[in-house]
């Protein structure tokens, strides 16, 4: 006997499973070529900003234009920078860590290594006198390379972190190209090896504290304030963000706990170079107030990206940034608005005290809240939900 055959079942279940089968492959094929697109494009994207960065500041090493003798690469890899450039030394650590680790021969290879039209490698490579030295030249390439590195990483940790916020792939996708696109110009009076790394450790750590416990945090808050001890102050704006996924008292834990270990790290290193010149700070607030009547100095010309233009600190820069926080703020979380009111009372009185005038990058603690202001613009421009939908409310 035949039993009948429901109205919505199907008749060949072989034929049901291939259906299902080639959905699947339709799937992961599609993810797979986005995927590859966004691993081409977010290395472009990271190759292109670190390009801008490199050709306008280099690694503030002698016989460039951009040499800064209290902050160059030779005395930041010798530990003889003065304070507090000398505290960020993730970077040069692990260049130093490396270097120790290559036999000599290995390096005199290296360095005496040709390209095909006979001449040396390192002279196409970099411009850069200190590239050129013997002592410091692999060093050099090691930093030249992670710089970069964080640069891309930076793009996956944006991008993650938009998707997580609830915004759209393609919408996450160019919000963190932007976004790092825009980092050359923020660096406007000043750019250094460990903005980079700051930008990632940011952004890791906020898409981190969304998806998973506050302890999974510990290395990168050590990484993070070994790289900078800005990474320090954006603790506090990272418990809006906790409290989404655990109680208050977890939440209260996790950021007290997340900032002592950046304490001890900054405390290690303080006591490590307590004897450099310089200071634990340095105070620019004179040099703030003494701005104020030369509102011309925001147009001096800056070369960014191969093109002299004004200064990013301007005000066409300063008003197109009110006005991305005036049309994206509402649209925001509420978690993420938390964390951005956090972050802006911490880093507006530092920045005054603190930070040379005219230097957009020491707004570095609002860098996920404007990320996430880019995302919600293009979000209203393509015409899709007015608030992140996953955590909206």
């Amino acid at each position: 006997m035949k039993l009948p055959v429901s109205a919505g079942g199907d008749a060949n279940p072989a034929r049901g499973e291939g259906a299902q089968d080639r959905m699947n492959q339709k799937a992961f094929a599609s993810k797979l070529y986005y995927g590859s697109c966004c691993f081409v494009l977010f290395f472009i994207a990271a190759a292109a900003s670190f390009n801008g960065y490199y050709d306008k500041w280099h690694f503030r090493e002698a016989g460039t234009s951009a040499s800064m003798q209290g902050a160059s690469f030779d005395a930041m890899v010798d530990g003889a920078a003065a304070r507090p450039f000398v505290y960020r030394q993730l970077l040069p650590m692990l260049a130093n860590w490396i270097d120790r680790r290559v036999p000599e021969q290995t390096k005199d290879r290296l360095f005496a290594a040709k390209d095909p039209g006979g001449a040396p490698l390192r002279e196409r490579l970099f411009s850069s006198p200190v590239a050129q030295s013997r002592a410091y030249f692999l060093r050099y390439w090691i930093v030249y390379a992670a710089v970069f590195l964080f640069a891309w990483i930076s793009v996956y940790a944006m991008y993650l972190l938009c998707k997580s916020v609830g915004y759209a792939p393609a919408t996450a996708a160019l919000s963190a190209i932007i976004m790092v696109l825009l980092m050359p110009y923020f660096m406007s009076g000043g750019g250094y090896l460990y903005d980079y790394p700051e930008l990632a450790f940011f952004a890791l750590a906020a898409w981190m504290a969304l998806n998973f416990d506050w302890w999974w945090m510990i290395p990168v808050a050590a990484l993070a304030a070994w790289n900078k001890e800005s990474f320090l102050l954006f603790i506090p704006a990272l418990y809006p963000l906790l409290r989404r996924r655990s109680s208050r008292i977890d939440a209260s834990i996790g950021t007290g706990v997340l900032g002592l270990i950046c304490a001890a790290v900054y405390c290690v290193l303080r006591s490590h170079f307590q004897h450099n010149p310089g200071g634990t700070v340095a105070v620019h607030l004179m040099e703030q107030i003494q701005t104020i009547p030369h509102p011309l100095n925001m147009f001096s010309p800056e070369t960014t990206y191969g093109m002299t233009l004004i200064r990013s600190f301007n005000p066409l820069s300063l008003a197109l940034i009110a006005w991305t926080l005036w049309r994206g703020w509402r649209s925001l979380p509420r978690a993420i608005q938390r964390h951005a009111q956090i972050a802006a009372v911490i880093n507006f009185p530092l920045y005054f005290l603190f930070c040379n005038p005219g230097e957009l990058r020491d707004f570095s603690l609002l860098y996920i809240t404007f990320l996430l202001l880019l995302a919600a613009n293009l979000t209203e421009w393509a015409g899709g939900p007015t608030t992140a939908t996953q955590l909206s409310g």
